[in-house]
């Protein structure tokens, strides 16, 4: 068991380069720390292509760091971890399976017997209000409720680290709401810490602990924010709090500047 005391996510001078089939080479991070701790929300914002999804996946170890480390829970990355859940910003869901298989299949890949699996597929289905749709097929869904789907995939299998890359950017705005609380909702009942990616400012703010802004690529920590602002939280109402309109005109003052040079 590691030290509760030690960070979630840990990045230590991270540089991440690529080198592409003619040779040339792209920094996409360069001197990147950043740490998250337990239970917290962390928001990362930046320009477009500057390296936030790169950072996502130093984190689930699909990719190594040139240099620098990353470590989860206090150990070295080192290959996929089972405690970490994503939610991509399109459905990870399979078309051919219904409702309650796609939401069983993480348990049921994971060693849980099929019968186990569905019950508890049944339960986080009820959490995010599908109950009732378990027969469905995505093609039969809206999107908010496929979006639904997804988080009940990958909160039945209890993460303690959930990484988020704009989940929510395909939704129109009203759904996009709802589900911006629904995830607040299951976040504070599991106690899990959160990576979220978004390129909306306004709803890293009313979404986090702390916001992140990254610079122009190659990427780095331009500076951090903590986001004094009470829980629970209801994002239509958050919007209009003063703090939070003083906490969007300073960052996006810092964010201004390096989407303009990215």
């Amino acid at each position: 068991m590691s030290d509760p005391s030690t960070p979630a996510i840990e990045m230590e001078h991270v540089t991440c380069r690529f080198i592409s089939a003619d040779g040339k080479a792209t920094i996409a991070l360069q001197d990147f720390s950043m740490s998250v701790a337990r239970g917290e929300f962390c928001a990362i914002v930046g320009p477009t292509g500057c390296g936030k999804s790169t950072t996502l996946s130093l984190i689930t170890g699909l990719l190594k760091p040139t240099t620098g480390r990353v470590r989860v829970m206090g150990q070295p990355v080192d290959g996929i971890d089972p405690r970490i859940g994503f939610v991509f910003q399109t459905d990870a869901i399979f078309p051919w399976r219904n409702v309650i298989d796609n939401v069983a299949a993480g348990p049921m890949f994971r060693g849980q017997k099929p019968a186990k699996a569905k019950e508890l597929a049944r339960e986080w289905l009820r959490r995010v209000g599908l109950a009732g749709f378990e027969m469905h097929y995505p093609h039969q869904l809206s999107g908010g409720m496929r979006k639904r789907v997804s988080l009940a995939q990958t909160f039945v299998n209890s993460p303690e680290i959930l990484l988020m890359d704009e989940p929510f950017s395909a939704l129109d705005m009203q759904t996009r709401t709802v589900m911006q609380d629904e995830l607040l909702q299951l976040w504070a009942a599991s106690g899990g810490s959160v990576v979220f990616v978004t390129h909306d400012l306004e709803e890293a703010i009313a979404l986090a602990d702390k916001v992140i802004v990254l610079s122009a690529r190659p990427a780095t920590v331009k500076q951090i924010y903590d986001i004094e602002l009470a829980r629970p939280r209801v994002m239509s109402e958050i919007r209009y709090e003063d703090k939070f309109i003083s906490y969007a005109r300073e960052i996006w003052d810092d964010l201004r500047a390096e989407v303009k040079i990215g």
